[in-house]
């Protein structure tokens, strides 16, 4: 079973949209939540966890038929880090801290193949033309989540009140998804570096009306989160290479 959460396969999805808010902690705080090998992406004195609320279609292995595929919704909860490989490259990429899906089917595949942490959450969303809500109102508040934004807003709109960036250009190096997420497995030693490749991948600013994200608060109970920024995509066919192993 150890061997299948090596992310053994590549798997590709279409994205109807994918919206992240980041919220700013100091770096230090981060830090320590961070396995051996990796380091806080950190701007100033801040670091940055992703929010990131998906909605996926045709989610398959890659190469399957299209109608093999499942639709899900997917939110994850990531730090940005930094990783120099054994090959001397420095990638920047996201920290996995755990997953939520409105479906079991991708609780039990996601945790038979991945370490991303799935549980299950009954995530419930709409969106028109000028706003997107998100919710999964459960008895545990781990799986609370209420988030509005307004969809999307020009650039010129500002950025959230205690934002440490100065521009929406600054904000937009911390859009996530990274190219990159890792796994590490201390007892193995083992560092999963798992790649993403997009198309058409232009994150639009969005305002944030309303957020209130359980699972970051019940991370960081004794730590109140900022509000760095929010971004949306949209249309955006989206893989994952097969997982790549570095030992330790």
């Amino acid at each position: 079973m150890k061997v299948l959460k090596k992310h053994p396969f590549a798997v590709e999805a279409f994205f109807d949209f994918s919206l992240v808010l980041a919220y700013a902690f100091p770096k230090e705080i981060l830090q320590e939540r961070l396995p051996a090998h990796l380091t806080v992406d950190n701007f100033g004195e801040y670091g940055f966890v992703a929010a990131a609320m998906v909605r996926t279609r045709h989610l398959r292995p890659k190469g399957f038929p299209r109608f093999l595929g499942r639709n899900f919704f997917l939110t994850g909860y990531r730090i940005f880090t930094k990783y120099h490989d054994q090959r001397g490259k420095r990638l920047r990429g996201l920290y996995i801290l755990g997953s939520h899906t409105d479906k079991h089917t991708m609780k039990v595949a996601g945790n038979i193949f991945t370490h991303y942490h799935y549980v299950h959450s009954p995530i419930q969303w709409k969106r028109d033309k000028s706003t997107l809500e998100v919710w999964s109102e459960t008895a545990e508040p781990i799986k609370k989540l209420q988030v509005k934004a307004l969809w999307p807003t020009e650039e010129t709109a500002p950025l959230p009140v205690h934002s440490p960036f100065e521009s929406w250009k600054e904000a937009r190096r911390f859009a996530g998804p990274l190219p990159f997420t890792f796994t590490y497995q201390e007892e193995a030693k083992q560092m999963t570096i798992i790649e993403g490749v997009r198309q058409h991948w232009q994150p639009q600013p969005v305002q944030i009306e309303k957020a209130q994200i359980g699972f970051i608060e019940a991370e960081f109970p004794d730590t109140t989160p900022l509000l760095a920024n929010s971004f949306v995509v949209q249309q955006v066919p989206y893989w994952w290479k097969k997982g790549r192993i570095e030992q330790y």
